[in-house]
């Protein structure tokens, strides 16, 4: 008992001083939590701008001098009570905005009132205190405030077309203010640029309209200085009324002297405004000479007409659309240019063009690569018949297997359209990557030859990553010979790998790869380079730069296709006389890594003497040839037909066996796996064999839906053709 009452008593003491331990930790974190607090309510105290400390609940605990005078009228015990009257629905906005601080540690929304624009910013001062900050934006240069100082009329609009704001000037311009762009402009839509018909107080006016897309789908619309403004409003001289403007705007010459600019338009051209410039020193890519442009704006003849142009940048494309309006007296005329920076706009043009381009050019690729497929089938097959007639001893023997060879690299060709094309079958598995280098290491050394040095750099803690490790060693393959190719000399080629993370994603060569981790794999050469005007065109088929007779032209086609299809990106960059390096991206994977041992395939057995019968489809007649005197050399039973609908036709008599159908997928008419689907409903046991030109992707999901049914792509050989039909049959 004793030694029960000494062990109650240690386990107490215990127990007392961990709760006095606890006690002290939570005190000390209170005591620090109001340090902080009270450093947080100096700093903000005197603040121009309403600020709040609530708790989790978004019950206030306090409110500096400029919150309580701006909401002294209304009951501010919580935050939603003092936002009530400002917008609608602050519960929701506040939730919002309380929930991404809690995630990210701050968080801010510009909202707009019915008193104005707003800011609300929140900062998570731990799990159970937030700031909270109300600013108002009227407040600011580009605001309100700045806004009625301005001699130019100016609004902002909404979304649908209502009037949010009017300043001084449009307000004494309209008589009032208008609830809706409908009720300020005769004609909509708005165009930035162009000349507009107003409605004044004292009838229409044309003016000239700036439009400056702004947060939440806003807009901000100016009138600019021009002849037909009612005097005394605006003048049309006045240039240093839009200098601080934020429209981009030029006063040019008929002969394409820029005359001004305002701040916009020279940080918009980079600062290449210098006095006495031409238009021409600054934009390009009309087509014709600038001077007549302007020459037929002044005219009138096509000032309505706005033209995309490229700005003169040293380091990066800049798009403009450029609006002429002719201005001035008619023996001193000028021209005011309206400039639109729409770079995003053509970069995504040009990124939708380009996939046009290439998507038309996968849908030839693929749909010569069936052609094909069908004719070396044929000559594959009809060439497998005569060398069963022939020993290694005829004369005519070696004359086969070269034409057998040269059937299969063309087949090879063809497998290449495919990749590019992206519908050749992929078998991916989690790869890691140095271990398919390494692989590949000896296989590469022999190709680049003893005159180019092969290195490889291996980040260690490399992620795996999911891809058909076949078609993988073929893009690696591809970019080596491209690299040797490039270093007639010799020189260095060097293979690295490593980690990359995007925190913000990556855009370049009119291509977005969104944010996220993956796997790095870059191929670094000494060569020649490649010039800008053709690294554009280095992934589209039979495209080379190599001489007649020396390249398909499809090696980096081939890469590009299978980059896509395993769901990676592939860029390329190049310096002349420096070298050229290719970088892929893949997206790394997040299941751990496990090493199979290879399972032992056996040989395919070929069957010398098969039984069955065989219902055989195929509309092309020189494969349906070889098809069936293949099988029958192998003691099948063969029925033909050349469409579905014939073969439905056959299979209506109930007296007809039919052990396998071996169909083409698709035919004029019913396709493959339609008319099988119908006859499977009388003959439910019957084995199926699916043959096509096309990937398996293209009807994959349907065969798989199809029971007994496997596939065999074309080009099949003879050996292929009966030993797949047998493995179905046994």
């Amino acid at each position: 008992m004793a030694e029960v009452s000494l062990a109650l008593l240690g386990f107490g003491s215990v127990a007392v001083i961990f709760a006095t331990v606890a006690t002290l930790v939570r005190l000390a974190k209170l005591r620090r939590r109001g340090v902080a607090t009270d450093a947080l309510i100096s700093m903000v105290d005197n603040d121009a701008s309403p600020c709040f400390l609530t708790n989790f609940d978004g019950d206030i605990t306090f409110k500096n001098d400029a919150a309580s005078d701006k909401f002294r009228e209304k009951t501010t015990a919580t935050l939603g009570q003092a936002f009530t009257d400002l917008f609608a629905n602050p519960g929701a906005v506040l939730y919002r905005l309380q929930s991404k601080a809690q995630a990210l540690g701050s968080a801010r929304e510009d909202i707009v009132t019915r008193k104005g624009h707003v800011r609300l910013s929140v900062n998570a001062v731990d799990e159970e205190t937030f700031l909270w900050r109300l600013e108002d934006l009227s407040d600011r240069g580009g605001g309100a405030r700045a806004a009625d100082a301005l001699s130019l009329p100016m609004l902002t609009a909404g979304p649908t077309g209502t009037v949010l704001y009017m300043n001084e000037a449009f307000r004494r311009l309209l008589g009032g203010r208008a609830k809706n762009l409908s009720g300020v402009f005769s004609q909509l839509p708005i165009v930035s640029g162009q000349v507009h018909q107003v409605l004044t107080e004292t009838g229409p006016i044309d003016s000239l309209v700036a439009e400056v897309p702004s947060h939440g789908g806003r807009r901000e619309i100016y009138l600019l200085p021009g002849d037909s403004m009612t005097e005394g409003t605006i003048s049309s001289t006045d240039w240093d009324t839009i200098e601080e403007l934020p429209v981009p705007l030029l006063k040019i010459a008929p002969e394409g002297e820029v005359i001004a600019s305002n701040h916009e338009a020279r940080a918009l051209l980079d600062n290449r405004l210098k006095p006495g410039s031409r238009l021409s020193d600054v934009l390009t890519g009309l087509g014709r000479p600038l001077v007549d442009w302007l020459g037929e704006a002044v005219e009138g003849k096509g000032a309505t007409t706005s033209q995309f142009l490229e700005a003169v940048h040293d380091t990066r494309e800049i798009h403009v659309q450029v609006s002429l309006n002719p201005a001035g007296e008619a023996e001193n005329p000028h021209i005011i240019a309206v400039l639109n920076d729409v770079t995003e706009f053509k970069n995504l043009q040009m990124q939708f063009v380009q996939s046009q381009k290439m998507q038309a050019i996968g849908q030839l690729a693929g749909g010569v690569a069936h052609d094909f497929n069908n004719l070396l089938t044929a000559i594959s097959g009809h060439c497998d018949l005569l060398l069963l007639r022939h020993d290694q001893g005829d004369g005519d023997y070696a004359d086969l297997v070269q034409i057998h060879q040269n059937a299969n690299r063309a087949a090879a060709l063809v497998g290449q359209l495919l990749a590019y094309s992206r519908k050749q079958n992929l078998q991916p598995e989690v790869l890691d990557l140095r271990n398919t280098l390494s692989d590949s290491t000896h296989l590469l050394n022999r190709l680049v030859g003893e005159r180019i040095t092969l290195t490889l750099d291996h980040d260690p803690g490399l992620s795996p990553i999911r891809a058909d490790k076949r078609q993988l060693e073929q893009v690696l393959m591809n970019l080596v010979v491209n690299a040797r190719d490039a270093m007639t000399e010799g020189g260095n080629i060097r293979i690295e790998t490593e980690n990359v993370t995007l925190s913000d994603g990556l855009s370049r060569d009119r291509v977005t790869v969104p944010p996220g981790a993956y796997v790095a794999l870059r191929v670094h050469d000494t060569g020649t380079g490649i010039p800008e005007d053709k690294r554009s065109k280095v992934f589209e088929p039979f495209w080379t730069t190599k001489k007649t007779g020396d390249g398909t032209g499809l090696g980096l086609s081939t890469a590009y296709g299978i980059i896509k299809q395993t769901g990676g990106y592939i860029f390329v960059d190049s310096t002349i006389g420096v070298g050229t390096s290719f970088t892929i991206l893949i997206p790394a994977h997040d299941a751990p890594l496990t090493i199979e041992e290879p399972a032992v395939v056996a040989d395919p057995v070929v069957p010398t003497k098969g039984d069955g019968v065989v219902l055989l489809v195929e509309d092309e007649a020189p494969v349906r040839a070889f098809a069936s005197r293949a099988l029958r050399l192998r003691g099948f039973t063969v029925l033909e037909a050349d469409c579905a609908e014939a073969a439905l036709d056959m299979l209506n008599d109930p007296d007809l066996d039919v052990d396998l159908f071996l169909t083409d997928v698709i035919m004029p008419g019913k396709d493959g796996p339609t008319w099988v689907r119908e006859a499977l409903v009388q003959r439910p046991e019957t084995k199926v064999v699916f043959v096509s030109g096309y990937a398996e992707e293209a009807f994959g999901e349907e065969q798989k839906s199809i029971p007994n049914s496997v596939f065999l792509p074309k080009p099949f050989s003879l050996n292929e053709l009966t030993s797949t039909v047998h493995s179905q049959l046994h």
